[in-house]
């Protein structure tokens, strides 16, 4: 498997059991493999003569047998000779990715990342309870536990509700969003041995798993792009693979505009997630390739459409799995044409971004 070693997955045994502990393991193994299961536990072995992952107690045929009870996976054969993924194991793996690359991230007071010029129609009660922030108004403010804390901070003799004391029930926002998400399956995504692939689907997986479950309401379209572009299913990046393609920019974020042209909603964004190199146009029915460099007639072409985005009032976010100066150059100057946001990362930092949101003008680190 190209860019895959051994040493970057000394574990980091995380999970309550033995079972948890080889189950993170194995869906990052799944990632890198596309989903082939028969590959995954095939380096699931590798690694377990050289780390030693299980013991005498519990070994690898019981980790694969757990992993057929639990409805991970399943064998598409009587001999078991060949598995597959279940919906299950796909759920979790987007799970395991949001974990991962936005764990950190500490929740905001405007309950997420929902910018818009438009107003919504109103906010609605969540379950979440947190300590009062100036702002809070009035009827948020959870009184039962409020008043359990007074009691506790100041007994029943002193009772006392102090500002301290005070707990709010958060709103969510019901502002709906129509966002597409784009993936870059060029061959630049695995060039030179680099992987670039595996981490861009975990930031996929990330991004598509916060916006189904923090904003149920908002729509989700998720493409590729390579020579061409087109619409996949969120149940299809984890098997995600590059092509021997070159990287059109212009035909993904075309196609990204007309996806959004169909939502009826006013607030619209797109979320990129390339390697920075745009290298082909389509004219007509042969293609424009250039892949020594950036290209004046290729990256003008994408400058322009970014700036269309930026007049519909569609910001571009893009999160670019490398650092090559060069490449970042082109990105800040596409970001800023479209007023966008920019989050650079390494392939060994997904949990910790750099943010370049030329919305406010500002430069920050997210870890």
């Amino acid at each position: 498997m190209t860019g895959f070693r051994f040493s970057e997955f000394k574990p980091e045994m995380k999970g309550n059991n033995k079972f948890e502990q080889l189950l993170n393991i194995f869906q990052q193994l799944l990632l890198i493999t596309a989903g082939d299961v028969s590959q995954a536990l095939s380096y699931m072995s590798d690694l377990d003569r050289q780390y030693q992952l299980t013991d005498d107690t519990y070994g690898m045929a019981d980790f694969i047998d757990d992993l057929k009870k639990k409805g991970y996976i399943t064998e598409e054969n009587q001999e078991g000779q060949q598995y597959r993924m279940t919906a299950k194991s796909e759920q979790s793996i987007r799970k395991q990715s949001l974990d991962e690359i936005f764990g950190k991230l500490k929740r905001t007071k405007s309950s997420g990342s929902h910018h818009t010029p438009y107003t919504g129609v109103g906010d609605e009660m969540s379950s979440d309870v947190r300590a009062f922030q100036f702002g809070d108004s009035l009827e948020q403010i959870s009184m039962t536990e409020s008043l359990k804390n007074a009691q506790i901070n100041s007994g029943i003799d002193d009772f006392m509700l102090l500002e301290s004391d005070l707990e709010v029930i958060d709103r969510e926002s019901k502002i709906q969003t129509s966002t597409v998400l784009m993936i870059d399956i060029s061959h630049s995504m695995i060039l030179y041995g680099e992987d670039r692939i595996t981490p861009a689907k975990k930031v996929a997986l990330a991004l598509a798993e916060l916006i189904r479950t923090k904003y149920p309401k908002d729509t989700l379209d998720i493409l590729v792009f390579g020579n061409d572009a087109w619409q996949i299913q969120l149940k299809d990046i984890p098997y995600l693979e590059v092509g021997p393609y070159h990287t059109n920019t212009v035909a993904g974020l075309e196609l990204a505009m007309d996806l959004l042209r169909r939502r009826k909603t006013k607030n619209k964004q797109v979320f990129m997630i390339t390697d920075g190199k745009p290298t082909c146009l389509k004219e007509g029915i042969k293609y424009y390739k250039n892949s020594f460099g950036l290209d004046r007639k290729i990256v003008n072409k994408t400058l322009t459409i970014a700036a269309q985005a930026r007049r519909l009032d569609i910001p571009i976010t893009t999160f670019m799995i490398a650092t090559d100066p060069y490449l970042k150059q082109f990105v800040q100057q596409f970001t800023e044409v479209n007023n966008g946001r920019a989050y650079y990362s390494n392939l060994n930092g997904l949990g910790g971004f750099v943010l370049e949101d030329f919305q406010r003008n500002r430069r920050k680190n997210i870890k």
